[in-house]
């Protein structure tokens, strides 16, 4: 009975892992949507498309014990040659400052990352934005403009949602890391960054099918 017991416990708490990790997905999906259904405040479709990855962290939130700092959860998903997008990789991001222009107890960000540069960098246990890897906040709108051309020499373009607010940021210090356990949780066993995204053939897990099938909806064809 005992041994039961534990394993009635374990499978309870694999149910519940299962199911944040669900839930993180499909917040992923609508943030992006939301953001994509305002055009005129939202990310520049000419952007989107240009992207390699995009990352995604619904409702990041202040950390109370450091001074401006703040955690979150969230996927990142990278294209198949131009035409499909693949299995996203579970990430965490931590730290970095946020600014008072985008003050609130919870903040939605988006990530683009632009080059082949920038996806090597989501293949390491973690990368620091502006310390490895460029980052600059990105351009709001219906295209990006050429007074935006030196944020586009940046391998992260980072953006920020809170309260209604939509802007570009420049999230220096933040620190992206894999989150393994929730990897091993969506696909069933330890597996790498690497693995999932440089496998062309990785199935796409059905939790996550709300956060692909957005990127699919919005740029379904990369530039």
């Amino acid at each position: 009975m005992k041994l039961l017991a534990v394993y009635l416990g374990l499978a309870l708490i694999t149910v519940t892992a299962e199911d944040k990790i669900e839930e993180r997905l499909s917040n992923a999906g609508k943030v992006l949507s939301e953001i994509m259904d305002t055009p005129d405040k939202g990310i520049p479709k000419d952007l989107l498309d240009k992207a390699e990855c995009v990352a995604v962290i619904p409702s990041m939130k202040k950390a109370g014990f450091v001074v401006g700092g703040r955690y979150g959860k969230g996927a990142v998903a990278c294209r198949r040659g131009k035409r499909d997008w693949g299995a996203p990789v579970m990430i965490t991001l931590s730290g970095g400052s946020f600014g008072l222009q985008i003050g609130g107890s919870a903040v939605d960000v988006v990530m683009l990352i632009m080059n082949e540069d920038g996806i090597d960098y989501l293949l390491k246990d973690k990368f620091t934005l502006g310390g490895d890897a460029s980052v600059a906040g990105g351009p709001v709108g219906r295209s990006s403009s050429a007074e935006t051309d030196a944020a586009m020499t940046a391998k992260i373009l980072t953006y920020s949602r809170s309260k209604g607010l939509f802007a570009g940021l420049e999230l220096k210090g933040a620190v992206v890391a894999p989150d393994k356990d929730a990897n091993a949780i969506l696909y069933g066993r330890k597996i790498e960054a690497k693995e999932i995204l440089k496998n062309s053939s990785q199935t796409v897990p059905a939790a996550a099918r709300p956060f692909v099938d957005a990127l699919k909806k919005y740029s379904p064809i990369g530039q």
